[in-house]
């Protein structure tokens, strides 16, 4: 069995790396790009080992990337560098065009993102959907990076209290930087009839504002872009509730990849 490549270079320039899982099953069903959250400023691809083996398990190539991060880098750095790994995953033959993302939180945002640009279904749970009407809503909110968790807090241990409007704020204001951004950067107002099969999910009464996920949803849906949404009971965010969508996200990733 091929072992996990771990730290390969996607791009020389900037030192941005990944790691690379292969599928444990004789035949490879196609490549899952699994995105790490944090807030655009915190977050490791080696906290994504759990999920990635589920995909690897499945039958899917995973390709696990770190990227640049706030505040060094803002809106659209992340963005970009994914685009530079699409371009180097193609030129050294590693993905055909059977590819699906996924990500949780700010990583379910970029995988919204990469979604619509390439075409490819997209996976997200608990992403960081509604950016600009959010802000203008909440103007009297002061936001903080005070609330953030240790750094080597496990991924599903992190925002499991519920909603923290100062904490949201101020990852999401250092993120885009300037509010000229919270448009282009707000997923659900560039839905176009290119963009991928997308899966969605939040809890009820999470960390993360829902309401963003019912405007992607109807914004898809106006598209004609086939979209599943779940949402579940209670404050959980983000990987903390893979294990209940794991049937359904393999099944959706094996229906449209």
């Amino acid at each position: 069995m091929t072992s996990i490549e771990r730290d390969v270079q996607y791009d020389e320039r900037l030192d941005l790396r990944t790691d690379l899982y292969p599928a444990t099953t004789t035949e490879q069903r196609g490549t899952v790009l699994l995105i790490h959250g944090g807030g655009w400023f915190r977050g490791d691809k080696s906290k994504e080992t759990k999920a990635a083996s589920i995909f690897a398990d499945a039958g899917y190539q995973v390709v696990v990337p770190n990227f640049r991060l706030a505040p060094d880098y803002l809106y659209p750095a992340p963005l970009v560098d994914m685009d530079s790994l699409v371009t180097w995953l193609r030129q050294s033959g590693r993905i055909d065009d059977h590819v699906a993302v996924v990500g949780a939180s700010s990583g379910g945002n970029m995988s919204v993102e990469v979604g619509l640009k390439y075409g490819w279904p997209a996976v997200s749970l608990s992403g960081i959907i509604n950016i600009e009407e959010w802000l203008a809503a909440h103007p009297d909110v002061v936001g903080t990076l005070a609330h953030q968790a240790p750094a080597d807090a496990d991924s599903t241990a992190i925002d499991q209290d519920g909603a923290d409007d100062e904490f949201y704020k101020g990852f999401v204001e250092q993120y885009f930087g300037a509010a000229k951004e919270y448009h282009l950067g707000t997923p659900y107002h560039h839905v176009t009839a290119k963009a991928g099969p997308m899966y969605l999910a939040n809890s009820l009464n999470e960390f993360v504002p829902n309401d963003g996920v019912l405007q992607l949803e109807a914004a898809l849906v106006a598209q004609q872009i086939p979209v599943t949404t779940r949402f579940f009971p209670g404050m959980r965010h983000g990987e903390a509730y893979l294990d209940d969508v794991e049937k359904d996200v393999l099944n959706f990733i094996a229906t449209w990849i």
